[in-house]
């Protein structure tokens, strides 16, 4: 468990000027990105040394020039307003495969030419050639793996999670957490329905879905969300709103939901009591609600605890976990997030921890709170995972306190 209470101010101070000029810098990434994860790969696997013949040449560019072209163009039929899903599935597949290939392109076009110079193998056309079949045969392997990690139903994580509020009545809470399912052009109702029927095996007194349900409107991926209508939980169903939401009209997600009997914690908390003792499971709008225009939809904190008991422990559920700043200044006790997929293409990861507190698991901010952030249960885009597995979370709550004998 990760521990940022101790961090000081001044620490803060120094670091806010420079995540300033990453994330000015973030915004020209979809205008040199595209250029960047081509030309990388065709520069050190074409013309650093291998000296291949002019067939394999012409070949070789003529492959990463329909790359460099049809990514760009497929991603925008297929995500901007033709919303074409053929489209959308080639343009991602193109740029998971291009970000793989950009990584190890650099990485063994760096270190193993290195390694291969330093031990003196070969001369330095046999170098160039080793490194090039490398980073080819290390990209399809981490392709074909990473398909399957994105396909497969979530393996399950299990851990106990202590607050020091909790009442003995609660201690053993079992709370299962499902978020970013990403339901969109590649067809996964069966998939869905594997996942839901994962979650009723594991006796849930809450579910939870924190969000980003699909890529698409809600009558567009009905028949994929369908299967969480069937999701059992003892006590409740709940969910709130991702950013994803506020792309693709998001009230009609939280109707539908609503109609699959699942609880929108717009603002809103409940009350759920067992033993005597009492949790207040609470949840707000994802940070980006209040920028999309939708009226009434925005994250607030104060809305969603109004006419709580403030001694009562919170579980509050927030799609993004940069949330924690506000909850830990308000003292709630465990914040269940989503949104950073754990990184799903490594190192994609350290772009993430850009913007975010947590990429994954388990992490304590100020003096009561504790965040969990899952990798999520399904994939955006891309449809690979590489070094950063999907999970469905079961998270038994326990309490420090000892029943009272009779």
């Amino acid at each position: 468990m990760t521990d940022t209470s101790n961090t000081r101010p001044a620490d803060r101070e120094a670091q806010a000027p420079r995540q300033s000029r990453l994330l000015r810098l973030m915004r020209y990434l979809p205008l040199i990105a595209p250029v960047l994860l081509w030309a990388v790969p065709y520069w050190v696997l074409l013309h650093t040394g291998q000296h291949w013949s002019l067939p394999v040449t012409l070949v070789g560019t003529a492959l990463f020039a329909l790359g460099l072209v049809g990514m760009p163009l497929a991603m925008a039929r297929g995500h901007g307003r033709r919303q074409q899903d053929w489209a959308a599935i080639v343009g991602d597949t193109l740029l998971g495969s291009s970000w793989v290939l950009f990584t190890w392109s650099v990485l063994f076009g760096v270190l193993l030419r290195l390694a291969l110079t330093v031990a003196d193998v070969g001369d330095g056309q046999d170098r160039a050639r080793i490194v090039t079949w490398a980073v080819l045969g290390v990209t399809a392997v981490l392709l074909a793996w990473g398909y399957g990690e994105a396909r497969r139903v979530p393996r399950v994580r299990h851990l106990d999670v202590q607050l020091p509020r909790l009442g003995a009545g609660l201690d053993g809470l079992r709370v299962v957490l499902i978020t970013d399912t990403h339901y969109g052009p590649l067809d996964r109702a069966r998939w869905s329905a594997r996942v839901c029927e994962t979650v009723n095996t594991l006796e849930a007194d809450l579910v939870c879905h924190t969000g980003d349900i699909a890529d698409g409107t809600a009558e567009r991926r009905r028949a994929q969300a369908a299967p969480l209508g069937t999701v059992r939980a003892t006590r409740a169903r709940v969910y709130v709103t991702g950013n994803h939401e506020y792309y693709s009209e998001a009230q009609g997600w939280v109707d539908l939901m609503d109609e699959l009997g699942w609880e929108p914690l717009r603002n809103r908390h409940l009350l759920l009591e067992r033993g005597g003792d009492t949790l207040v499971v609470a949840g707000v709008d994802d940070v980006t609600a209040e920028s999309s225009g939708l009226a009434g939809h925005r994250a607030h904190l104060a809305g969603a605890l109004n006419g709580a008991d403030p001694d009562l422990p919170v579980l509050l559920l927030a799609h993004q976990p940069k949330f924690v700043d506000r909850a830990a200044a308000d003292g709630i006790d465990l914040q269940l997030s989503g949104h950073t997929h754990g990184g799903q293409i490594w190192p994609f990861h350290h772009l993430v921890r850009i913007d975010q507190p947590a990429l994954a698991g388990l992490s304590r901010h100020g003096a009561r709170t504790l965040l969990y952030t899952s990798r999520g249960t399904g994939f955006w885009g891309p449809p690979f995972r590489v070094f950063a597995p999907s999970e469905i979370t079961l998270l038994v709550l326990r309490s420090p306190h000892l029943p009272t004998s009779p």
